[in-house]
């Protein structure tokens, strides 16, 4: 059965839904470091970098692993790795 203009009007949402704005990774790195590097002794490492990559490599192969559940193929296309440096940086962080 066809549906009257009216019920139509009514099912039609009258505004867009709000959608919150997109936060970029390196808006996310950068308040990170900016919150760290406040903290009290942290602006007297010397290897502040190697530790970022270190942690932000780590978490993006966590993430990335749930996010596909655990499917080494998927995480991998995501990536944009091939899966044996995958399974070599997995391997790295025992996350295998």
């Amino acid at each position: 059965m066809a549906r009257s203009v009216k019920q139509s009007a009514l099912a039609t949402p009258l505004v867009a839904p709000i959608r919150p704005p997109r936060v970029t990774i390196s808006q996310v790195v950068r308040a990170a470091a900016e919150r760290y590097l406040e903290q009290p002794g942290n602006d007297e490492r010397t290897d502040l970098y190697e530790l970022v990559l270190v942690e932000v490599e780590r978490a993006l192969l966590e993430a990335t692993l749930a996010h596909t559940e655990d499917n080494q193929s998927e995480t991998s296309r995501i990536l944009g790795l091939n899966r044996g440096t995958l399974r070599k940086k997995l391997g790295k962080y025992g996350l295998l």
